[in-house]
Order: structure tokens, then C-alpha cells, then sequence
């Protein structure tokens, strides 16, 4: 029994679209919030051919709403000739209005930001994990490449006894 693509993108493995890596290692993370993305039609087509970008991607507040700025989604060629499609288009995000109020005292404090984590699917629909976030420091990104490079030592040398 063949199951549609759809089911397939999303739940399981599949259902993480795309990831923004440099957030763990640029930020530190605070608190992680899920929000819907409001998104044209050729954008979700392109989202499950897995065309998209977010790493350069960022989140601001305007008028009580938030919205996904520098978040590229490539249009697919075989994409409508009727609709204008803008790779880099500011994106809205949908949170609950006591969550939106949340952050905007919390990004008004001193150092906090608002950065996209991962695009995924749930339940059918696109979701935007994003986080508030405090810059790292340049000696915070030294121990993060410390850290990551002595845990590849240490697996390297586990992996070299079981032999």
C-alpha cells in the first residue's frame, strides 16, 4: 500500500524542512517558541521540495506582530506564471497575543533577540520554531569549538578501543 506524499513530509523523520545551525552556536538560547508561518501557495510547494534557506533569517516586532525577515525560499521553476515570486519576502508569524506580549518586554531588555531555529511540518501546516536569544560572546564561541572538538576526540578514542 503506497502512502501520499504528503503524510510522508509530515510526521517522522521527514518533518524538519530546514535548519538554522549557526543560531546554537552564534546565541545563547533562552526559550523556544512554535509559531505558524503564513505563507502563498508556491512557497509551500517549494517548502517540500526543500528549497529554502534560514540561516540568514531573523525575527522583528512591528505593531504588536511579529514577522520573519531574510528567510529565503527559492521559487521551483514550474511555478505559477500568474504570481510574482519573491525568494526573500518578509514572512508574518502567527503566536497567541499573550505570548507576542511576552516577548516584546522580554527583546526590550538589553541583549535579547528573536532568531528562527528550524522550519518544520506538524499536522500538516509549516511551523517556525524560533527562540529568544542572547548574543554570544567571542570567547563563548571559542569554548563552543573547544567543547565540540573535545567531544570528537574523546568519540574518536572510544571508537579506536572498541577495534
Amino acid at each position: 500500500m503506497a502512502t501520499s506524499k504528503k503524510n510522508d513530509s509530515s510526521k517522522g523523520k521527514d518533518a524538519r524542512i530546514a535548519e538554522n545551525k549557526k543560531a546554537h552556536f552564534n546565541y545563547h538560547i533562552e526559550e523556544r517558541f512554535e509559531a505558524g508561518l503564513v505563507l502563498q501557495g508556491w512557497e509551500v510547494k517549494a517548502l517540500r521540495e526543500g528549497k529554502v534557506q534560514i540561516t540568514e533569517g531573523y525575527v522583528v516586532i512591528r505593531d504588536g506582530e511579529l514577522f520573519l525577515i531574510g528567510c529565503q525560499i527559492n521559487p521551483l521553476r514550474t511555478a505559477s506564471t500568474h504570481v510574482t515570486a519573491e525568494a526573500t519576502r518578509t514572512r508574518k508569524l502567527l503566536l497567541h497575543k499573550e505570548q507576542i506580549q511576552r516577548l516584546i518586554g522580554k527583546t526590550e531588555q538589553k541583549g535579547f533577540t528573536l532568531v528562527p531555529l528550524n522550519l518544520h511540518w506538524k499536522s500538516g501546516k509549516v511551523k517556525c520554531d524560533i527562540a529568544l536569544a542572547k548574543g554570544k560572546a567571542e570567547h563563548d564561541k571559542r569554548d563552543t569549538i573547544k567543547e565540540r572538538e573535545g567531544k570528537r576526540e574523546v568519540e574518536r578514542a572510544m571508537k579506536n578501543r572498541q577495534r
